[in-house]
C-alpha cells in the first residue's frame, strides 16, 4: 500500500510531543499524515482519547493506517474493536507499560489499565526497545504476542523519542515502509 493513498494518523503518547519528535517529522514528511490532537495530555481519560480517535478516524476519507507512541498504542489496543474494519494497519512504536507501578510520577495510568490482551482486528507491527525505561522488553514482546501483531526489535533505543536521540530516527521510517508494503 502506498502512503499516498492512505490517511495516517500519528497518534502521541502522554505528555507534549516535543517539536523534532520524529513523529511530528513524519507529518511534516507525508502530505497524508496527521496527528490526532488530544485535548488533555497529562491526565488523559480513556473515554476522551477514544472518542477523539474514532472522530479522526470516521473523518478520514482513504484507508486509514495508524502509528501510535507510547500511550498511544494503548489507546490503539484498547480502540481496536471500535475501529474494526476502518484501520488498514497500525505502526506501534514503543508501548508504554501503565500496568506497571509509579511508571510516571504525576500519572498513575487512569482508565488505560489494565493493557488489553486480545487480537488486534488489523495488521499491526510492535517495535520496541531493549532499554525502555517505560516498558520492559520482554513485556513489549508480550503485548505484541497477545495483540497478534509482528515484532522488532529496535535494540538499545531506549523510548525512542527525542530524550533517547530519536528525533529524525531514519531506521523507523523505513520500518514503517516496509510495514506499508506488507498492506499492499
Amino acid at each position: 500500500m502506498k502512503i499516498s493513498e492512505t490517511d495516517i494518523l500519528l497518534i502521541p503518547g502522554h505528555g507534549k510531543t516535543l517539536p523534532g519528535h520524529w513523529l511530528l517529522r513524519w507529518q511534516d514528511k507525508m502530505a497524508t499524515a496527521r496527528v490526532v490532537k488530544q485535548n488533555e495530555l497529562h491526565q488523559p481519560t480513556k473515554k476522551e482519547w477514544l472518542e477523539t480517535l474514532v472522530k479522526d478516524v470516521e473523518a478520514c476519507k482513504r484507508p486509514v493506517v495508524l502509528v501510535a507512541h507510547s500511550l498511544g498504542c494503548i489507546l490503539v489496543a484498547h480502540a481496536a474493536h471500535a475501529l474494526k474494519g476502518k484501520i488498514q494497519g497500525a505502526y506501534l512504536v514503543a508501548p508504554s507499560d501503565w500496568d506497571r507501578e509509579g511508571l510516571v510520577k504525576e500519572f498513575d495510568g487512569g482508565d488505560f489499565k489494565p493493557i488489553p490482551a486480545h487480537p488486534l482486528p488489523f495488521t499491526a507491527h510492535v517495535v520496541a526497545s531493549r532499554n525502555d525505561p517505560y516498558c520492559d522488553y520482554e513485556r513489549a514482546q508480550g503485548f505484541a504476542k497477545a495483540w497478534g501483531t509482528t515484532f522488532q526489535d529496535a535494540g538499545e533505543a531506549g523510548h525512542i523519542n527525542l530524550e533517547s536521540g530519536h528525533g529524525p530516527w531514519p531506521e523507523g521510517l523505513m520500518s514503517f515502509a516496509h510495514f506499508m508494503k506488507k498492506l499492499g
